[in-house]
């Protein structure tokens, strides 16, 4: 039997997990947004419009509120907000928390969320993944998975790194919902490894405003791309975090996410930055840097890039 769900953050990532488990696993699935235009165009159209790479764009309908309109009380709580949004989500929805007997997923982008969601709920109901999924949110209703069916997989780890029967029962729901869960038991490795790839693929892609397709294209972007790579993995070594990958692994995971799965895609940093909203760069890249700091490393690319993202941003008040 599928367990009940609130996606918290009803964004690209939580529209997709919340709509596939809806329509795939069968899952009871609620949507709780404090983003008001998303709330309103969604509560008129009756639905989200979804498409597929751009493709047979078509009405599912869903149930979205604002946190304040929300009274359900689901098995699990999956968290796809901001990193900068979302202590503002947490403390509007802690009324219909119940951490005695709900869990949580959440497989943000960056790090930094799971200090702020155990502020709520205990270790022992916290689940983390990092996903290689590729979504765009067009505009407030409108969503676009990129990729073909069951294109993407999640490696998942719960905080404790010991999977009791809720855990494994997310699991068995995300696998019918085709999203293609792996489980481990390397909780602070699955989170950075996913850290690793979006300073490299984020990052640069969102500079140059391109496809991840258009990055792998170039015939230097496994320099830049390594040059990432070994100073994240240095970090990685002094602060005794074992990662999901070996650093060629990581270098072909990139390559063929970007050259097979989702060519096509935009970053969500990049959906962040076009959209003149801040991006997550100090949580990913800057985070790097500044676990580098604690044990007298310098990842200065990193640095760097993450200066380079800000001036980005900083630029865009000149195009008005």
């Amino acid at each position: 039997m599928t367990l009940k769900y609130t996606v918290l953050g009803a964004g690209a990532m939580g529209l997709r997990f919340g709509v596939l488990l809806q329509e795939l696993a069968g899952a009871k699935v609620d949507f709780v947004d404090n983003w008001a235009p998303e709330v309103k165009t969604i509560q008129q159209q009756g639905g989200v419009y979804v498409s597929r790479d751009h493709e047979d764009r078509h009405l599912v309908p869903i149930k979205i509120y604002s946190p304040e309109d929300y009274q359900g009380d689901p098995d699990v709580f999956i968290v796809f907000a901001k990193q900068m949004t979302l202590a503002d989500l947490l403390k509007r929805s802690a009324h219909f928390f119940h951490p005695d007997h709900q869990y949580v997923f959440s497989g943000m982008n960056g790090m930094g969320h799971i200090e702020k969601i155990n502020q709520y709920f205990p270790k022992e109901h916290v689940v983390a993944g990092t996903c290689l999924i590729g979504t765009v949110l067009n505009k407030a209703g409108d969503v676009d998975f990129i990729g073909k069916s069951g294109a993407g997989s999640i490696n998942m780890a719960a905080q404790t790194e010991k999977a009791d029967d809720r855990v494994k029962q997310i699991v068995a729901d995300f696998t019918a919902a085709n999203i293609n869960p792996h489980l481990n038991n390397n909780f602070l490795g699955t989170l950075l490894t996913k850290v690793v790839f979006n300073s490299v693929i984020n990052t640069i892609c969102t500079l140059f405003e391109i496809q991840m397709g258009q990055f792998i294209d170039y015939d230097g972007s496994e320099k830049l791309g390594k040059q990432l790579i070994n100073e994240a993995y240095d970090v990685a070594e002094r602060a005794g975090i074992q990662l999901l990958s070996t650093r060629e692994e990581e270098w072909q995971t990139i390559k063929y996410v970007s050259s097979v799965t989702n060519p096509l895609h935009y970053t969500s940093m990049y959906q962040d930055m076009s959209k003149d909203r801040p991006t997550e760069v100090d949580y990913i890249n800057g985070y790097i840097y500044q676990l580098g700091k604690k044990y007298n490393y310098e990842a200065s690319t990193h640095d760097f890039l993450r200066n380079l993202v800000h001036l980005a941003e900083n630029t865009r008040k000149f195009r008005k």
